[in-house]
This record gives structure tokens, sequence and C-alpha cells, in this order.
């Protein structure tokens, strides 16, 4: 049997773009088993902007899984933004685990938002002055929770499993950003951090000028769904067989 996730990042709504994509997510079940969106659904991490996603959103006829990204944080309010969301029944995770009953199996989905300091060989390092070290410190906090979070999947009993995040765990998807970015687009530890507890599947969005499809060391697929990329409201992956 095979799950169809649709994915999406980087709608970045306001007020004025209410309703923009309500049209299109009214069909997912017809192609899909469940929504994930990739972070920036908001573009300054606003109450007032987070209550256009929520109705975007509400009452899907699938599941919607989420992530917040650097935008949703914007406004210093992310428990504010996670909390208008999860009203509308989406479950927001950060260092969490979630499990999808869909018609081909059970889909675990571990999620965080990530965090940047670059990938191998031109990383940074933790190292120097206090504010470099917890630059590095948080994206190492972060990937230890996606670890874990996936981990926890291995005793639910999942047919497969996605790591969700905003930022990228691979430098591939970043082709076509400029390179001097690259740092503050992903990091490393994200890829190892699916690649040590397993997954079938990593969605990330951020990188708007990126390319879609990417490879973790380890062999995992890797998709930017950043809006920007994907050009349309959402794309749908296949887990499983046929």
């Amino acid at each position: 049997m095979t799950i169809r996730v649709a994915a999406v990042g980087d709608i970045h709504m306001g007020p004025d773009s209410e309703g923009l994509l309500r049209p299109a997510f009214e069909t997912l079940s017809d192609c899909a088993d469940l929504l994930l969106l990739a972070g920036d659904l908001t573009r300054h991490g606003t109450p007032q902007e987070a209550r256009v996603v929520a109705r975007e959103v509400r009452d899907l006829p699938v599941p919607v899984v989420a992530v917040l990204g650097n935008h949703d944080h914007h406004d210093e309010r992310p428990e504010e933004v996670t909390a208008i969301l999860r009203d509308a029944r989406v479950s927001v995770l950060e260092g969490e685990a979630t499990v999808v009953e869909c018609a081909g199996g059970r889909l675990g989905i571990a999620g965080t938002k990530g965090f940047g300091g670059g990938f191998v060989g031109r990383s940074a390092g933790e190292f120097g002055e206090p504010v470099m070290k917890e630059f590095v410190r948080t994206t190492r906090r972060s990937a230890d929770s996606l670890y874990a979070a996936l981990k926890e999947l291995d005793q639910r009993d999942c047919a497969a499993r996605v790591a969700l995040t905003h930022f990228s765990p691979v430098a591939d998807t970043l082709a076509g950003e400029p390179p001097e970015i690259h740092p503050f687009l992903g990091s490393y530890l994200l890829a190892e951090a699916i690649d040590t507890a397993g997954a079938d599947l990593a969605v990330h969005g951020h990188a708007h000028l990126g390319t879609e499809h990417g490879m973790t060391a380890g062999g995992v697929r890797v998709r930017n769904v950043a809006q920007p990329v994907i050009r349309r409201a959402f794309n749908v992956y296949r887990l499983g067989g046929d």
C-alpha cells in the first residue's frame, strides 16, 4: 500500500492572501492522505497572520502536521502562533513526533524547526565567543530533538517515517541559493540525526531559490517544498509500494 504525503512550506500568509490556498487544499482527499507544512506559514509571526493560516487549513479533509519557521518566530510569539494553529487541529511539532493513520499504513512524522550552521567542510564550530557557541548549540539541540523524535517512532508501529523541518538538512536542495548564505539555510547536523535514527523521507522549506530534490549521505530522500520552489499549492510524495 502507498502513503501519499502532500507538503508545502513558505506560504507566508497575511490578511491579503486569505483564501488563496483554500480551494487547492480542499481537494487534498483526492490525492493525499495528509498535509505537511514545512514552516514560514506567516510573514512576521503575528497572531493575526496565524489566524489567517488557521482559517486556511481548518476542517480540511486530511490531517495537517506542521513545524514553524524563522518567520513564524519574528514577532517573538511562537507559543501564540502554535496555540492558534493547534486550535485549528493542526499538529504543530517542535522536537516531537506524531502518528497519522493512513489508508496505506501508519505514518510517523518527527518535526523540528531546525537551524543553521552549514554543511560538512564548511560549517560553524562550537568555539570562540559565547554567542557563536550558542548558535551552534541551538542547531545541535534541534538535531538531537529530531533524532529523539524519530527514535520514538520505532516504538509506534509505523509503516514509514518522515522528518519534517524548516531548515535544510543537506546542501543539495540549496542549489540556486548564493553559497555565502548556505550556513544560514541549514545544517548537516539535521542530516546526521535523520541518517542515524532512520527515515523514509525528509521534507523542508526555507530555501526559496533552492532545488526540490536532494539526498542525505545515508540515502534518505530530501525534498525542498518551499512554495517558490515547487510553484504550486503543494506537492505529493509517495511512500511504500503501489
